[in-house]
């Protein structure tokens, strides 16, 4: 058996070339089908199912909705929070400056070198004349005092 099926493949030579097509070809037929008389009827096991996995996927979504949510809120928060630093830090630093500039302002030594630079004198004695002590005596001190205020009605 083996010498036969030698002796065949020495009789086809080696230059034909192999075909990819084997068999027969296959036929197809269009076949028009009516389904109009046909009457779908509803599966009320299969439609529970389908309302039940609708709602878990809702239940999912929200789920997954509500936490992304939260998350970018408490990112947006973080950044407000390093913000706000950022702007006390800046305030806290401009108070600073501006007491300092209060401080330097309000030298007693710095406002007297100013009113003389402008031509203020110190007040001579007899030159203060107080209005509320105009008969006491000036050389004695005087004590501050707030008198009464009456308010009278205008006509």
């Amino acid at each position: 058996m083996a010498a036969s099926a030698a002796a065949i493949q020495g009789m086809v030579p080696a230059a034909w070339p192999k075909t990819l097509w084997t068999g027969t070809p296959e036929i197809y037929f269009t076949k028009a089908i009516d389904n109009s008389r046909l009457v779908k009827m509803e599966d009320p096991r299969r439609n529970r199912e389908m309302k039940q996995f609708c709602t878990a996927l809702v239940c999912l979504f929200l789920l997954v909705f509500t936490y992304a949510w939260q998350h970018f809120k408490a990112i947006e928060y973080g950044y407000q929070i390093e913000s706000a630093k950022r702007e006390i830090g800046g305030l806290t630093e401009m108070n600073r400056a501006l007491r300092l500039e209060h401080a330097s302002l309000r030298d007693p030594e710095r406002i007297d070198v100013i009113a003389r630079r402008i031509g203020l004198v110190p007040p001579e004695p007899g030159q203060i004349i107080r209005i509320d002590s105009a008969t006491a005596d000036p050389s004695e001190p005087v004590v501050a005092s707030a008198a009464p205020v009456r308010v009278m009605a205008g006509q």
